[in-house]
């Protein structure tokens, strides 16, 4: 009833304006005109715009009829009739009614009349007695103005392509998610009313028709949307309203994938989630970092984008609000987090656009005390956002492409999925990714096994999941032009590291990897891949702190083992030399060992020297190989 009443609020006459003009000579008219007004009151407003043209035909100075269409088409987001509503209201007074002029600019602005719509607001500006918040509203949408009438002048590259008829109906479809691999999208189509989810899977790199994502979490009675997928296609975060279990009218719902079908959806729960409303949630790469929509207390606006972190226990921080760099006090929407970290792609009628709400890029930097903060936005420029409303955008895994909603010429119904180019200036860093397959190494069955991925400089971890139990893969988003340690632990077997680099080029190659699993048997062996040295020394480097740790666990989940840690060199230098640093490195580790507790009895060392190499080839690569540190079951 309140929604009603306020909508009814927006278009009655009020003050100076009920006064003047707002009866007519004309019987007919005037009757035509207290009908429409019932309509309005009553939510009918095409029998009301029927009416109001009636009136206005019948009397054609009949200022309030006029005013009172204007009003309506505005509000509905019919500006162009608008626009021609208050245009003959100026054309017989001038000085009618202020508001005219406001709503006459915000017409225009919102048509993409930016000239007119600035000298309409000026003359607005003019009347006195304007209220200090039209005032600051005017303010804004000229800023809007001048900036939309310079950005034309430079237009960006943009040709959007529609992702075709596998995907698209006649039916709306927005919000779309990509995985890292572009290999499978989520979107949201919306059919009688109701939201679902559907996916769709690439083949012959061609979208395959799209499918039902799953009864477990679409459902007929409730709207499911506003989704984010982690970039291996596992963790679907996504909005739900009004189910029994919410804490507000929307929240924040996980569900993971396992198998070829979803788990049944869960709440995620306080402190994410409130008596408010919650919605459009991004994940980042690592799983570590959600970012959302929210309406709560302490925010700038109307709706602000916030944050949380994910705890070790698997509860979640409590939110911090994503601050004025970010948020307005407008609204600020359906967030996007790139797998770089760093690059924030969102929809703002705050910041300085072509009206209603831009799309906008803000970068994370670190400031000079090493602090991590947003840096302001960047309008995503002209054709890109327009007088309409964008929203809605995601970008691949290397940043090329875009995906957005959009009612387009070449369109197969209302809303529909289109991708473009994204200009340079836009992009986010090189990201590419790590897809690996986990497998026995005797018997080829697939398992299911942990999987860590650490920035061998920085040592934080920036993947820390499990395999698929049904096909062993995992798949990780990693920033291009970084050197990763990555690290396999199961049950039973033992772990297996491997370290390598994604080159920063344009290619964005990913690194495709399989790794098979050593059972625990005496004699079997596995190598440390991230056990570094400098050159002819054995002092061990920074970076090997992650291996050893690794090392370490696996020393205490397995009490009844016990290892030989050797050491070996390639062939340069001569024979001693490279026995004596080889053993020497072995101790070295050893060492580490004992500091930590591992008990003497279970460890011993030795050094090989260049006598038993893993190539013949006398390569860097070759040589490269030849030169690790390797440890050996020796009881069990």
């Amino acid at each position: 009833m309140l929604k009603r009443i306020l909508f009814i609020f927006c278009f009655l006459p009020l003050g100076l304006f009920a006064q003047k003009l707002s009866s007519s000579s004309v019987k007919q008219a005037q009757k035509a005109y207290d009908k429409a007004i019932s309509f309005i009151y009553t939510n009918q407003l095409d029998f009301a715009i029927n009416e109001l043209n009636r009136a206005s035909s019948l009397d054609t100075n009949f200022l309030a009829a006029f005013q009172q269409l204007g009003d309506i088409y505005r509000k509905t987001g019919n500006y162009g009739q608008a626009i021609i509503s208050y245009n003959k209201i100026l054309k017989i007074d001038p000085n009618f009614y202020p508001l005219t002029y406001f709503n006459l600019a915000e017409s225009e602005l919102n048509t993409g009349d930016y000239t007119n719509s600035i000298i309409h607001f000026e003359k607005y500006l003019r009347f006195p007695e304007i209220s200090t918040n039209s005032i600051e509203r005017v303010k804004k949408y000229l800023i809007d103005c001048k900036f939309s009438l310079e950005a034309i002048k430079n237009p960006v590259p943009f040709k959007p392509i529609n992702i075709g008829p596998a995907i698209n109906t006649v039916e709306d479809e927005y919000l779309p998610i990509i995985t890292a691999d572009e290999e499978t999208i989520i979107f949201t189509r919306q059919a009688a009313l109701n939201e679902d989810f559907y996916t769709s899977k690439k083949h012959n790199n061609e979208w395959i028709n799209a499918a039902y994502l799953s009864k477990n979490i679409n459902t007929p009675n409730y709207n499911e949307g506003a989704q984010s997928i982690t970039p291996d296609g596992k963790y679907l975060f996504f909005t739900a309203c009004n189910r029994p279990d919410a804490l507000g009218r929307c929240d924040i719902y996980l569900a993971k994938r396992e198998g070829n079908d979803w788990t049944e959806p869960f709440n995620i729960g306080a402190p994410i989630n409130t008596s408010g409303w919650e919605s459009q949630p991004t994940i980042s790469a690592n799983g570590r970092t959600l970012y959302f929509i929210s309406n709560r207390q302490g925010g700038f606006g109307g709706y602000d984008i916030w944050s949380s972190e994910l705890n070790v226990d698997g509860s979640w921080t409590n939110p911090i609000n994503l601050g004025p760099n970010i948020n307005t006090k407008y609204d600020e929407t359906s967030p996007f987090i790139h797998p770089d970290d760093e690059s924030l792609y969102f929809s703002s009628n705050g910041w300085p656009g072509f009206g209603n709400k831009d799309l906008f890029i803000s970068r994370k930097i670190k400031t000079a005390e090493n602090k991590t903060e947003w840096q302001k936005p960047e309008n995503l420029g002209f054709p890109i956002n327009s007088y309409s409303e964008e929203n809605g955008l995601s970008v691949s895994n290397n940043g090329k492409t875009a995906y957005f909603s959009s009612k387009q010429q070449d369109g197969l119904g209302k809303l529909d999925i289109y991708y473009f180019e994204m200009p340079e200036k836009s992009r986010p860093k090189n990201v590419s990714y790590v897809k690996g397959k986990v497998f026995d190494k005797m018997d080829n069955q697939k398992l299911n096994a942990h999987v860590i991925i650490n920035d061998l400089i920085s040592g934080n971890s920036v993947f820390d999941d499990f395999t698929e139990p049904v096909d062993g893969i995992f798949l990780a988003s990693l920033v291009s032009g970084n050197n990763y340690g990555l690290t396999v632990r199961k049950e039973g077997y033992l772990f297996y590291s491997h370290n390598f680099m994604l080159n920063n080029d344009q290619e964005n190659d990913p690194f495709v990897i399989e790794i098979p699993l050593e059972r625990i048997e005496i004699g079997k062996l596995a190598i440390l891949n991230n056990i570094f040295f400098n050159s002819n020394e054995f002092n061990l480097l920074p970076e090997s702190e992650i291996e050893l740790k690794q090392l370490l666990l696996f020393l205490k989940e397995n009490p009844k083992v016990s290892i030989e840690i050797g050491g070996h060199t390639d062939h340069i230098g001569d024979d001693e030399s490279n026995l004596i640093l080889s053993t020497n490195r072995a101790k070295t580790v050893f060492d580490y060992l004992i500091k930590n507790n591992i008990p003497a009895n279970k460890l011993s060392f030795k050094g090989y020297g260049e006598s038993r190499p893993l190539s013949n080839e006398n390569t860097e690569n070759g040589q490269k190989m030849n030169r690790r540190t390797e440890f050996k079951i020796t009881n069990k």
